[in-house]
């Protein structure tokens, strides 16, 4: 069985990520791949290993939407296809590198690994909420675990409780003012929501707030397969219809570079202060624990291991099984 599932849209990069008239190299799914967008506006996506002795096409020199080796010159074009022999007379068979479908949405470069007949753009989950209330600043990193055990950390928001006390500043109200409910839409997400009535506020928004009063608070999470998740929270004060602070709606877009590290690609409001606030999160608070998560399991497979499953598990345990249904309907 394959590590991935292939019949599925992944995010390689932010279309912004790409230089002007220049590549970008990435490691994709235990694959290492170069991007970067054609005069006409499309992008290409080809492997990054020339076929002769297989150094990097990123090594080489790039123009007008073709790169050449840097080793002997063979030039290839974005459809993968050796366009220039230095050396003159035909080429043998075999002499192009691997393409892939690569389409842009919501800001971001969508890429189709498996077969090229299936990669319809319309099954790239929606991301509009993007760019709908105002200007993001979109942001990656590459955490150094499994993606599947970051859309387990994601689609647990119990782990708010614990991991982010201060940043979340949910005050225990997930257990002693929620309810847990989790859905699976017409579009095949995944939901998991936690809806808090009551609850005592976060100790950022009490200054907003009358003395002894509460607030309602939902925070849900979506997932569509692989690893898409958009989290959204919304919170008002009891009672009221009008919202405390503006809904908040942020992506969670996880595609692996190898089985050991993963992607992660986000928005986060514009200035430092948001950026440091989301390095806090995710790279303070979540990777110490879900890197040491791995760490504890070594080898072995998750099923493997007998996990104990909680309530508040459903929705990252669905997510895992419709993983193990895809590949398995791929029958790779």
């Amino acid at each position: 069985m394959s590590n991935y599932v292939l019949n599925a849209w992944y995010m390689a990069a932010w279309a912004n990520e790409i230089p002007d008239d220049g590549i970008l190299a990435r490691t994709l799914l235990d694959r290492k791949w170069v991007l970067w967008r054609e005069r006409d506006g499309r992008w290409a996506m080809i492997e990054d290993r020339c076929p002769h002795r297989f150094v990097p096409l990123s090594r080489g020199k790039f123009e007008n939407g073709r790169i050449a080796c840097g080793y002997h010159g063979l030039t290839f074009d974005g459809t993968g296809a050796c366009v220039h022999n230095p050396f003159g007379g035909s080429l043998p068979p075999g002499a192009g590198v691997c393409s892939l479908p690569v389409v842009s949405a919501y800001g971001g470069l969508w890429f189709w690994p498996g077969d090229r007949a299936k990669a319809d753009p319309a099954a790239i989950p929606d991301f509009a909420f993007i760019d709908a209330s105002g200007p993001v600043e979109r942001a990656t990193y590459v955490m150094g675990v499994n993606y599947e055990l970051i859309a387990d950390n994601l689609l647990d928001l119990s782990h708010a409780e614990y991991l982010h006390v201060e940043s979340f500043g949910t005050n225990g109200s997930l257990f002693s003012h929620g309810a847990q409910s989790v859905e699976q839409d017409q579009t095949g997400a995944i939901w998991n929501k936690w809806d808090m009535t009551g609850a005592p506020p976060p100790g950022w928004a009490s200054p907003m707030m009358p003395e002894g009063s509460s607030v309602d608070q939902a925070l849900h999470i979506r997932w569509h397969a692989p690893a898409n998740l958009a989290l959204f929270i919304e919170m008002r004060p009891s009672g009221k219809a009008a919202p405390l602070v503006p809904p908040m709606a942020n992506p969670h877009i996880l595609t692996p570079e190898t089985t050991r590290s993963t992607h992660y690609f986000f928005t986060h409001a514009p200035g430092e202060e948001e950026a440091a606030q989301a390095r806090r999160v995710f790279l303070e608070e979540d990777e110490p624990m879900v890197s040491a998560q791995a760490e504890a399991m070594g080898d072995a497979d998750f099923w493997d291991l007998k996990p104990l499953i909680l309530a508040s598990d459903k929705a990252a345990i669905l997510a895992r099984r419709k993983i193990m249904q895809l590949k398995r309907a791929e029958g790779v």
